[in-house]
């Protein structure tokens, strides 16, 4: 039975990481096509490619978030918790998807996790360890702090902006801003790909731990190549759904605001997944930044309800997962023992 559920885990890790790609798409493409910087088919080749290039440059960060993220029970126990938590956040991105609302993978795959191993824990097996630090850090400060940051940093960054071109030809300052908004595309698309495709792959490094097929500290090349080459697949399609949701119904957004906010989730992309290790959610960022960008002009352009909206299902993504989760795991149950 465990080469059986292994190879679900499998499957639905490759639909996770297509949907993360296909949805996550928006956050480098939308708003470059919004002001024009690049067409729909160029952004969506750049951002594919970053977004590949990005997962395959996370494999080192890949097993220490492994390491450092929860730990499952061996055995088809801890192979039952994966594909309940897999399931459930698949579950929830394509409802969201539909419903065109940004949100973060991260934390639907968190909040399924926790929601499956505390199913397992009321039938009597054993819990999914470090859940509670993996709540706290990948989802509870994350939610609080990088949409602040990302909000303030980009609001303020205008300024600056602005000054500089105050002496500029409109036309001249957003073919400035449009060239260095194509940049900033495919530097978020760099970003999302360093810091999702370490998760992806620390997911199936889990899966190979609790099934006994590998050891910890190493990771096999398909794990890299599975989670680079399904990211960057599901990019290609692009949620255009949710592009639209940022690009057109959150605020009105020119050039150099659109620059400003890419280039400022960019930095916080990098300096999260390389110089301290946080694992930032580029949706939040990214939305966060086009809200705040966006809200630095002299009269009222944002979606105010919208925006309630969108901010009150970030709050409900974990929660909705968990549940979700706790009832799949309780239905496999019998296959867990």
């Amino acid at each position: 039975m465990t080469p059986v559920i292994f190879g679900f885990v499998v499957l639905l890790t490759a639909a996770f990481t297509f949907l993360n790609g296909f949805r996550d798409a928006s956050t480098s493409v939308a708003l470059a096509v919004r002001t024009r910087a690049l067409t729909p088919s160029v952004a969506v080749l750049l951002a594919a490619f970053f977004n590949f290039v990005g997962a395959l440059l996370s494999a080192g960060l890949a097993v220490a978030v492994s390491q450092a993220w929860i730990s499952l029970p061996p055995g088809n126990g801890g192979l039952s918790i994966l594909v309940a938590g897999l399931a459930s956040a698949c579950a929830w991105g394509i409802l969201l998807w539909w419903r065109g609302i940004p949100a973060s993978s991260t934390h639907a795959l968190v909040g399924g996790l926790a929601g499956a191993g505390l199913a397992s824990l009321a039938v009597g097996g054993s819990g999914v360890g470090g859940v509670d630090q993996s709540l706290l850090f990948q989802v509870v400060l994350p939610l609080v702090l990088s949409p602040l940051v990302a909000y303030s940093g980009a609001f303020m960054l205008v300024y600056p902006a602005t000054w500089a071109a105050r002496y500029t030809q409109p036309n001249v300052v957003n073919h400035r801003f449009r060239r260095s908004q194509a940049i900033a595309a495919g530097a978020v698309a760099f970003g999302h790909g360093l810091q999702d495709g370490q998760r992806v792959s620390a997911v199936l490094l889990l899966a190979l731990l609790a099934a006994g097929y590998s050891d910890p500290g190493t990771i096999p090349l398909w794990v890299v190549l599975l989670s680079a080459v399904m990211m960057a697949a599901g990019t290609l399609f692009g949620g255009w759904r949710i592009s639209h949701t940022i690009a057109y119904k959150i605020t009105r957004i020119d050039p150099l605001r659109g620059s400003v906010a890419q280039i400022f989730s960019a930095v916080m992309l990098f300096v999260g997944a390389i110089g301290l290790h946080w694992p930032l959610s580029t949706t939040h960022t990214v939305t966060s930044a086009v809200l705040g960008a966006g809200e630095n002009q002299h009269f009222s352009v944002t979606n105010r309800k919208l925006v309630i909206r969108i901010v009150g299902l970030w709050l409900l993504t974990p929660l909705a997962t968990a549940a979700l989760a706790f009832v799949l795991a309780l239905a496999m149950t019998p296959f867990a023992r």
